[in-house]
């Protein structure tokens, strides 16, 4: 029986929630294709006869402009440094200055690394990837690279069986049943904010966060869950981008969100959302912890 902990690394938009998501065969971490979107340390539990691999989907690598990117990045290093193994991502296009520099900040804590080169179906011709691979074994001495397509879920067996091949030996640390760490209200509220995220501008999603103000058995109907939530926002002028004209563009994300939320928990959902704005909530800790961020 083997067992540890994984963390997963990457510069913002790399594929990490991507993988993991494939890697456990569910979708645990929320998706979208703007940047920097992953707050909170996910843990995904994934069980085989092999043995036991918790892996830990982490924030991107970015600048601290804010406390709340300050935060985010003592969740990267943590994670690193609790790891058995990492499992640091690049793409298939090639290194970036951005990828070494994360490289050298991982270097330190002396971990295992496992290189996984993702998005490899973009490559005309898997040769192109044998020149990547060994330039790759010049920048670190990485106990295996892996080529691989998260979102067409391409060798990510061989990925599961790499992991497996270098894990520690040791029993299962959480029970079979147990596929995260996230507490339900905050996984309803990822899953409002993918939808918001995935209907509004660029400049949008850094600004938003969700709060989860009721999680109740409904009035009339014990059966339904009656959900209160509000969206934050850190300026005014975000609001009508987010509400739509007419309020369509929060109903349609309201429905989209809905229909997860209820596949989720196995039962009709009443939801109910509003847009609030809190200013400078990224560089009040006192404020985004209740959001869940930092505190995983």
């Amino acid at each position: 029986m083997k067992s540890g902990f994984v963390s997963i690394v990457g510069r913002p938009n790399v594929g990490k929630s991507s993988l993991i998501n494939a890697l456990m065969q569910s979708k645990v971490s929320i998706v979208s294709s703007h940047p920097a979107i992953t707050r909170i340390k996910v843990l995904g539990v994934y069980n085989a006869d092999e043995g036991q691999i918790i892996f830990l989907d982490t924030p991107g690598f970015e600048k601290n402009r804010s406390e709340l990117s300050k935060s985010m990045s003592r969740t990267i290093f943590s994670c690193v440094e609790d790891s058995d193994i990492v499992l640091f991502l690049i793409d298939a296009k090639g290194w970036q200055e951005y990828d070494e520099k994360i490289l050298e900040s991982i270097k330190k804590y002396e971990k295992k690394i496992i290189l996984v080169i993702n998005k490899a179906d973009i490559l005309d011709r898997k040769e192109f990837l044998l020149p990547l691979i060994e330039s790759s074994f010049e920048k670190h001495d990485f106990l295996e690279v892996i080529p691989l397509s998260a979102t067409r879920k391409n060798n990510v067996n061989g990925l599961l069986k790499a992991i497996f091949k270098h894990l520690p030996r040791g029993e299962k640390i959480f029970p079979d049943d147990m596929k995260t760490n996230i507490p339900l209200e905050y996984e309803i509220a990822e899953i409002i904010r993918e939808k918001i995220v995935n209907s509004t501008y660029q400049e949008v999603p850094q600004s938003i966060a969700v709060a989860i103000e009721e999680l109740k058995p409904g009035n009339k109907d014990k059966k339904m869950i009656a959900i209160k939530a509000a969206i934050i926002i850190d300026r005014e002028n975000i609001k009508p981008i987010i509400i739509g004209k007419n309020g369509e563009k929060l109903k349609a994300v309201g429905s989209s969100a809905r229909k997860e939320i209820e596949a989720l928990l196995g039962k009709k959902v009443f939801l109910e959302l509003w847009v609030k704005t809190v200013k400078d909530w990224k560089n009040r800790p006192d404020i985004f912890r209740g959001f869940g961020y930092g505190n995983f």
